[in-house]
């Protein structure tokens, strides 16, 4: 059995969890050594080698890499482990984490509830402020108190089981899938249960392999590196605990019944019952080792997913799909939705640059990216005047207009349009002067402040910001940051009928710790026949993967291809925006 080896994404996710615990360790996420890892991180992300295979000397030569993250990454690819990082797990354990991502903790004020009051995790810091006690604490008060204690009442209570925000989990699942894919033992594997279905939360990781071997498997995955502890282990399943304390459970199968064991593993429960109470009404069981006649006990031919399905005499159901939601009822008729996919997309239209203080990445290198994905049309969309620090100015937007234009030249396959990120102030204002918004090509507005408002000041907000003709989407509608910022409070309702009245398109951002609009207000807007918009949001080139993650919300909330306007041929989408910006 061959061990371990460091590949790319290992490296790139110890500098982000050096980053995170270093902010925590410095009391603050701009200090030199955390912009340091977060710099090297962008930078080898982008570079596009095997990270493993460079010397000191060619990892110092990368742009933003110095001596000391240079050594970090040989030492995890030489030893499996870096010192550093595992004294920052020590000090800053899984609980700890937790707290540090509720809004209002900040890492100088963790410090403070760690030192002053020996609070070490979410049920002391729920007691503390029970008792009152916060609001002792220098530079804080009854304001903070309350505001940390609304905060948790909006993220709601963790349960017996804690969750973990899909952007956490998501990348160790692709990793791990990567290890056992590589090697010759492995005929198939896949993440499965509600990371696969792509729920924004999840409890666990789910891995199902395929090997006639599970042996050598179950020893492999019992010396992984992420391993911190073994919950259990056996011939064919072996769970286990990460540092940051997430737990994977990893089951082998044989190759055969690979397909019926990701179906059964992907679940929903209620998906799962429905699909067995139909099976058995057929004379059939389902399990998750195949599909069985009842009187024979014969094993179907059917070994894959969609053989299941179709032996049931179902259309194949997609995972984003399976949440007992009426989509069996759908398959059997034929009539689920004719769902967006990434090959339907043709253009991202929420796109930022470093004219944005936030963003990272030339418009000569943001254009490349798209052009390389094959876009036909993009909307460059920097963040407007009236958000402090990123915002320019209309003196700098003008400029920026120029600079676009001269950058079209060099790409004649891509249309680029002169956009804006309108920042939708407290009452529903925007950026600029009408006449200098009806300037922009396309605009995405969005809320980046004001989050505790009530919820009929938050509705009346956007409907204000939707109903103003120079506004062509909404973008990341609530503005949450899943499992660390609850969105703003909406009516829904009221919402989605303004979107369709003023024609305006509905984003479903694609960054991981976003997925805003959610899949179920998505499925509210698909209902009414509002139109959608699926986005990366993109500070850098490295992001632009995130469209896969927007088009996996859509699909959750039944979104067919051509609701989504960045389907559509260059010349539709052009028309529209004409049409939505300069109405007849």
């Amino acid at each position: 059995m061959s061990t371990h080896r460091a590949g790319n994404a290992d490296v790139l996710a110890m500098l982000a969890e050096l980053a995170e615990l270093t902010s925590l360790e410095e009391g603050s996420p701009q200090s030199f050594k955390v912009r340091a890892y977060e710099a090297a991180r962008l930078a080898l992300q982008s570079d596009g080698r095997d990270l493993a295979s460079l010397t000191m000397p060619e990892l110092t030569a990368v742009s933003g890499v110095g001596k000391a993250t240079a050594s970090k990454i040989r030492e995890l690819v030489d030893h499996g482990r870096v010192t550093k990082l595992e004294e920052l797990r020590e000090k800053f354990p899984p609980a700890v984490l937790a707290l540090s991502r509720i809004p209002g903790v900040g890492p100088k004020t963790l410090q403070l509830l760690r030192n002053e009051l020996g609070i070490e995790d979410v049920a002391g810091l729920r007691e503390a402020i029970a008792s009152e006690r916060i609001r002792t604490l220098r530079g804080m008060g009854p304001a903070s108190e309350a505001k940390i204690a609304k905060a948790l009442e909006r993220l709601g209570s963790p349960g017996k089981h804690q969750r973990t925000p899909i952007a956490d989990a998501l990348p160790l699942a692709e990793r791990l899938v990567d290890d056992l894919s590589a090697l010759e033992q492995v005929t198939d594997v896949a993440y499965c249960g509600s990371l696969r279905r792509f729920v924004e939360t999840v409890g666990d990781v789910d891995l199902t392999v395929a090997s006639t071997d599970p042996e050598s498997i179950m020893d492999f995955v019992r010396n992984h590196p992420e391993v911190r502890e073994i919950i259990g282990s056996g011939s064919t399943k072996t769970s286990f605990l990460t540092a940051r304390g997430f737990q994977v459970d990893v089951r082998v199968v044989p190759p055969d019944a690979f397909g019926a064991a990701t179906l059964y593993f992907t679940g929903s429960k209620a998906h799962n019952i429905a699909l067995r109470q139909r099976a058995m009404a057929q004379g059939m069981t389902l399990n998750e080792y195949g599909l069985f006649t009842l009187e024979t006990e014969q094993r179907s031919p059917a070994r894959t997913e969609d053989d299941l399905y179709r032996a049931l005499g179902l259309e194949p159901v997609p995972p984003t799909l399976r949440e007992g939601a009426g989509e069996i009822e759908a398959a059997a008729a034929d009539r689920l939705p004719d769902l967006v996919q990434r090959v339907h997309i043709r253009g991202d239209l929420h796109y930022h640059t470093d004219r944005s203080g936030d963003g990272r990445a030339t418009v000569e290198q943001m254009v490349a990216e798209a052009a390389a994905q094959g876009y036909e049309y993009l909307a460059i969309t920097d963040h407007g005047e009236d958000l402090a620090i990123n915002g320019s100015s209309a003196e700098e937007m003008l400029a920026h207009k120029e600079h676009i234009a001269a950058v079209q030249c060099n790409h004649p396959s891509i249309t680029l349009l002169w956009g804006c990120e309108l920042n939708i102030g407290a009452t529903g204002g925007l950026d600029y002067d009408p006449e200098f918004r009806a300037l922009f090509e396309y605009t995405v507005a969005s809320v980046h402040s004001h989050f505790d408002l009530s919820e009929r000041e938050q509705t009346v907000r956007l409907v204000k910001a939707i109903s103003d003709p120079t506004v062509d989407s909404i973008g990341h509608l609530t503005g949450r940051y899943i499992g660390r910022r609850p969105g703003i409070e909406l009516d829904i309702d009221i919402v989605v009928e303004a979107l369709f009245r003023f024609d305006v398109a509905l984003e479903v951002n694609g960054a991981l710790q976003r997925l805003d609009a959610a899949s179920d207000v998505v499925r509210k807007a698909v209902e009414r026949g509002v139109k959608l918009v699926i986005n990366t949001d993109s500070h850098h080139t490295s992001e632009l993967g995130r469209m896969e993650y927007g088009v996996r919300t859509a699909q959750r909330g039944w979104a067919p291809k051509d609701l989504v306007i960045n389907t559509w041929e260059r010349d539709r989408f052009l028309e529209w925006v004409d049409r939505h910006r300069n109405p007849r």
